[in-house]
């Protein structure tokens, strides 16, 4: 993020020193340009419509940062013919941890008091890797990380800006050092400046524009993709003097006014399901520059006109602290204000925001602008900020490994006695309305343990047999149970299918069956191609993996192919198709698939789509310990959003059998949280290892001669 106000000088009184460098011209315009960065990335986390593209306000401050950094760097450079390192990072630990490191704190606080307990983890490791500032890479490993894609938000989630800042903060200094040295016999250092820039924003720009196209979700987060903007930022630093000697006022203004043109235009249009950065970053990327770059020639005609208005200087002044502290309120605010899981509604929202403004003032008030004017040593003026820097870190670090303790200390799970029935085992062979499926509000210790749900998953994640869907489309199989077994079954599918492993594992365990395991992340066994990821591209890779399982299970020749998969749209070529023309298409694409198994003699077992919640039930839970019937969902609304394409596909078809455990999920008019002890779901619409585990028996009876080998 960049600093909030301009420089101001920083005192040296030590007669020996080189005299100290010129910080303290303000910028109206710059500052201006704070505020709207920070008001669009505000309004569009808000939720508030008619800002679909506020997150580029992320990309103004970039270029922002690139700019002050550089122009303070190279005049460095150029008046003492070296860059003081320790001068450097003392003014950014000065500026920017200790503000941060009291945000963080107050997030590891708020989590505990107020976030369900099924965060805590995920949230300590979060504030670590904040604290260190690698947040961006690890949100951008989430990013692909089909079990983390129903998570909650994460509080520190915005800190990746911040960290890809700070990595740029790292680098370029080095770079500059160096050509520091190279052109050590040059009376100007902008011309080898300007070269190295160039030499980062160049191929950093390239590889966002491919990895934007490849891995758009990835590509959002990692430091590679931006560093670009950063750049540009400098460039402008460097090359602003000159471009001013030529342009007249007029001219200036002009072009000032069409970069801001180009930057609000940017927020009030991008839609955030275009991949970004890519290409497209450009646009705001380079009205922003043009704004600061021509800002002191334009001169009160030009943007500042408009950018000094006393609001947009309040708000400018405030950014750093606005960035901070709103996006976790609305993330406690959700989950302290909504009954299951979800977004705060926009006037909501908006409201968070607003009321952001005070602890955002707090912390400026009482953290940044004490520790900003503080005079430094006469005799050694940067070891101070470089301590103060140093124990922020620490402290975030302690804080977030506080939580993630947290997390283990509260984790209380039911524990298994030998004998005695859980899950479905409980319920009687006819389910419906059974006393034993009913939801209720407190059905003592359960299992998992509520902060261990996310980690209640088939074994095939960890085995790694299944396959994300950014992988390779090579099908990767897991054998489990009696490997010699005289009957053989195979889960072939997306993570729908992947969740009847456990159940798998149950029977292979008791009738010493041996189990294949080949899934794959949102690829259903299909003859047809689905899209992959927000910008909805053809997933490519699950037509690969598809023809590669085919071959392994007719090599394997299995006694039965288990698959079961949730809903997708089907694509024609770039176009994705209605629901109504993609179930069609999804039923014959399943067939096919089934028709090249069943030729061969492998019968299909086809098992229907759970019933679903819609929301994150593991979330839910957490937040309503004691009354668990506030998570309880109506079962017409639970069957209504599970797929029904396997079910149709599976209609008529010769050597395939459905099978339908549904009424052991949600045996009840309202589908129960928790049955028989066991957790049913892990998210908003997986089953729990651990209650899919209790299905065995019930799968078995639903398998019919299915259960037996095939005649060869």
């Amino acid at each position: 993020m960049a600093q909030l106000t301009a420089p101001t000088v920083e005192r040296q009184e030590d007669p020996a020193a080189p005299p100290p460098l010129d910080r303290s011209r303000f910028r109206p315009d710059i500052e201006g340009l704070r505020a709207i960065a920070v008001g669009s990335v505000l309004l569009w986390h808000a939720g508030v419509p008619g800002i679909p593209g506020g997150f580029v306000g992320v990309d103004v401050f970039f270029v922002i940062s690139g700019y002050l950094m550089t122009n303070l760097l190279v005049r460095e450079l150029e008046q003492r013919g070296h860059i003081s390192f320790r001068g450097f990072y003392a003014r950014r630990a000065k500026r920017l941890l200790p503000a941060a490191s009291f945000a963080l704190v107050w997030v590891a606080i708020l989590t505990v008091l107020l976030l369900p307990k099924i965060r805590w983890a995920e949230v300590g490791k979060d504030v670590v890797a904040s604290g260190l500032y690698g947040i961006n890479w690890r949100l951008a490993n989430g990013s692909v990380d089909y079990l983390a894609a129903h998570a909650a938000p994460s509080p520190v989630q915005h800190f990746w800006s911040l960290a890809v800042e700070e990595q740029f903060y790292f680098i370029w200094p080095l770079v500059l050092a160096v050509i520091g040295v190279l052109a050590r016999r040059r009376a100007s250092k902008r011309g080898p400046v300007v070269i190295g820039l160039c030499l980062i924003a160049i191929p950093s720009f390239l590889w966002s524009v491919y990895y934007t196209a490849a891995a758009p979700e990835k590509a959002y987060f990692v430091t590679t993709t931006r560093l670009w903007e950063l750049a540009v930022g400098g460039l402008v630093a460097v090359l602003a003097p000159t471009l001013l000697r030529v342009l007249r006022p007029v001219v200036a203004a002009a072009v000032g006014w069409l970069g801001l043109v180009a930057v609000v235009v940017t927020i009030l249009v991008l839609q955030s399901s275009v991949p970004f950065p890519g290409a497209i970053a450009a646009v705001p990327i380079l009205g922003t520059a043009a704004v600061i770059a021509v800002g002191p020639s334009a001169g009160r005609h030009g943007p500042v006109a408009a950018l000094r208005a006393p609001v947009m200087q309040f708000l400018g002044k405030l950014s750093y602290s606005l960035y901070l502290w709103h996006w976790p309120l609305l993330v406690v605010a959700a989950a302290v204000l909504l009954d299951k899981p979800g977004s705060l509604d926009p006037w909501r929202g908006l409201l968070v925001v607003v009321l952001s403004v005070i602890p955002a003032w707090i912390s400026f008030k009482l953290v940044e602008e004490p520790v900003r004017r503080r005079r430094p040593s006469p005799t050694s003026p940067h070891t101070w900020p470089l301590r103060l820097g140093l124990v922020c870190t620490i402290v975030s670090v302690v804080a977030g490994v506080g939580v993630y303790t947290a997390s283990s200390v509260v984790n209380r799970p039911l524990k298994m006695v030998a004998g005695q029935k859980y899950g479905a085992q409980v319920l009687p062979d006819q389910p419906r309305d059974s006393a034993q499926g009913q939801p209720v509000d407190d059905p003592g210790r359960f299992l998992p343990g509520i902060t261990a749900v996310r980690n209640d998953i088939p074994s095939v994640y960890a085995d790694g047999c299944h396959v994300k869907d950014n992988d390779s489309p090579v099908a990767k199989g897991c054998t489990y149970g009696n490997r010699n077994g005289s009957f053989t079954v195979a889960v072939v599918g997306d993570s729908h299918a992947a969740q009847w492993v456990p159940t798998f594992q149950a029977l292979a365990k008791t009738k010493g069956w041996k189990v294949l395991a080949y899934t794959k992340s949102g690829c259903p066994l299909a003859d047809e191609t689905v899209p992959l990821g927000k910008d909805e591209r053809p997933y490519t890779g699950c037509d690969g993996w598809n023809k590669d399982v085919t071959s392994k299970l007719l090599v394997a020749k299995p006694d039965v192919v288990v698959t079961s998969a949730t809903e997708y749209p089907v694509m024609d070529g770039t176009k994705v198709l209605g629901k109504q023309v993609s179930d069609t298409r999804m039923v014959q694409g399943l067939r096919r698939s089934w028709g090249r198994l069943t030729t061969a003699g492998i019968r299909v077992l086809a098992v229907a789509d759970t019933p679903r919640p819609g929301f994150d039930m593991a979330d839910c839970v957490s937040s309503h310990e004691g009354a668990l019937t506030a998570c309880a969902l109506p079962r017409t609304k639970a069957f209504k959003l599970a797929g029904s394409t396997i079910t149709k596909a599976a209609a008529g078809q010769k050597d395939v059998r459905l099978v339908n455990l549904g009424d052991f999920i949600c045996p009840d008019t309202r589908c129960a949280p928790v049955i028989g002890k066991v957790l049913v779901y892990r998210d908003t619409d997986h089953l729990t290892a651990t209650y899919a585990r209790t299905l065995a028996d019930r799968m078995y009876a639903a398998m019919g001669p299915f259960a037996q080998p095939a005649a060869r």
